[in-house]
């Protein structure tokens, strides 16, 4: 069955019609309207899989989704053309070329966290790159995995890209049938269970994974600002995003402050009784959300540790006194809850980030410029975002990708085409000029060096 899938679609892409601009440029305007068309049904699905108001998944998967379509019907054309390089001296009166060509049959399977933007953002360079699709969603969300089916349906024909629904086992075997390149986002562990199975077929593949991001805080601040942006990129989807601060390192100096200022834009963003707030985000399953209970155990509850078994809600939970050999600051919490740890000197926090080192996104509220330039220079992490959260996965102007067990490559705008093309370089001779002394084998080595001289001053 997934043969013939794989198959299929590259039978289509050996047409060469996929290279074709004018067809690229025609299949993301199919996507766009399409994606327009059902934009209620998207909102609709996220509500029922996630409890996310319209707004919140507006604003984090729709809108963008948007915007780098318009970006890639805008430059496709400039991305695709032909690069000229330069060529060394030796090689007198010979060119050299840049291209770059799609894989063919990509897969891409996508998380359930933000099962839209997730899914359609690679999707958007694969297809700008001029190759065919294969999409395998989470069965997780349903919902918004059948409306995501619709969307691709209405937009392509199946020999070009298409939707496969069903369980984890979907994966392996579509893998093991023979794709040309693979995109996964999801957890680090299933990553490396991805890896391992495309480096049986040696199949290129991109990472983008999780960890735990750190949200380091200085005293120089801007206090509200600061906790608001805090609470909000917390909160956010009930903090499953995986880009999401997972634990707070806030000078010792203002920690009280903060946590204050915490407190007040919790209950200012989402009521005192955010359980019962209808716009405030469930946990996506039952084994999830007892995962999630299991880890505040860890330490003491400043604020928050209700919860909801029936509407699978977890409040807003912020707790201190946490060891690095806790299971909180062991794996991704990917929920509502925020270890708050504070330090004295920059040392303490080198230290507690090399705990879990690669982070994804790393943030960092201050208005030192000393402060922010030393740590970006020394905690290496996938991307970083100063004085606010989340953000930076919003602008297809700059890359995106972890490190290590963060992730494997990078994507968005320009590095999306990167990623989904192969850079092929090309060399064309000269039949005018040709050295003989290549052709001879001698142990004048001087007069061959003599020789390679006199061309370099060319």
């Amino acid at each position: 069955m997934y043969k013939n899938i794989i198959d299929q679609k590259k039978v289509f892409f050996k047409t060469g019609i996929t290279r074709n601009i004018e067809f690229r440029i025609k299949m993301l305007n199919n996507l766009k309207k399409s994606i327009l068309k059902y934009e209620e049904d998207i909102m609709l699905a996220l509500e029922k899989d996630l409890s996310r108001s319209k707004s919140a998944s507006y604003t984090a998967e729709i809108l963008p989704i948007l915007q780098e379509i318009d970006y890639f019907i805008k430059n496709v054309n400039k991305l695709s053309k032909i690069k000229i390089k330069k060529t060394p001296n030796v090689f007198f009166g010979y060119k050299s070329y840049e291209i770059k060509e799609p894989y063919g049959v990509c897969f891409i399977i996508s998380p359930w966290n933000y099962p839209l933007l997730l899914t359609i953002s690679p999707l958007i360079g694969a297809i700008a790159t001029g190759n065919c699709c294969i999409i395998k969603p989470s069965e997780y969300s349903i919902n918004s995995s059948n409306v995501l089916k619709k969307i691709i349906d209405e937009a392509f024909k199946e020999n070009y890209c298409q939707v496969i629904l069903g369980e984890a086992d979907v994966v392996e075997n579509i893998i093991d049938n023979g794709v040309d390149f693979i995109f996964f986002t999801g957890s680090t562990n299933v990553g490396k269970i991805i890896m391992k199975k495309a480096s049986e077929t040696l199949t290129p593949i991109s990472l983008e994974l999780g960890g735990k991001s750190p949200c380091i805080v200085d005293k120089n601040i801007d206090l509200d600002k600061t906790a608001k942006r805090i609470v909000w990129g917390k909160t956010l989807n009930s903090g499953q995003t995986c880009i999401a601060p997972d634990y707070l390192l806030v000078d010792d100096k203002i920690k009280d402050k903060l946590i204050e200022r915490l407190i007040f834009y919790t209950e200012n963003m989402w009521n005192k009784n955010a359980l019962k707030n209808s716009y405030y985000s469930k946990i996506i399953n039952e084994k999830n959300f007892n995962r999630i209970l299991n880890l505040i155990n860890d330490g003491d509850i400043l604020y928050g540790g209700n919860y909801d078994r029936e509407t699978l809600k977890i409040e807003p939970t912020y707790i201190t006194n946490v060891s690095m050999y806790d299971n909180i600051m062991k794996e991704e919490i990917f929920g509502p809850v925020l270890p708050i740890i504070s330090y004295n000197n920059i040392e303490q926090i080198y230290d507690i980030v090399e705990y879990n080192k690669n982070p994804l996104a790393m943030y960092i509220f201050s208005k030192n410029k000393s402060f922010v330039h030393t740590l970006i220079k020394n905690i290496p992490c996938g991307n970083v975002c100063i004085n606010d959260t989340i953000l930076q996965v919003s602008n297809h102007h700059i890359p995106f990708g972890g490190r290590g067990t963060s992730g494997i490559g990078v994507y968005h705008g320009e590095y999306s085409y990167d990623l989904f093309s192969h850079k092929k370089g090309i060399l064309k001779a000269n039949n005018i000029f040709d050295l003989q002394t290549r052709y001879k084998n001698t142990n004048n080595l001087a007069s061959i060096k003599k020789l390679l001289k006199l061309i370099k001053a060319i």
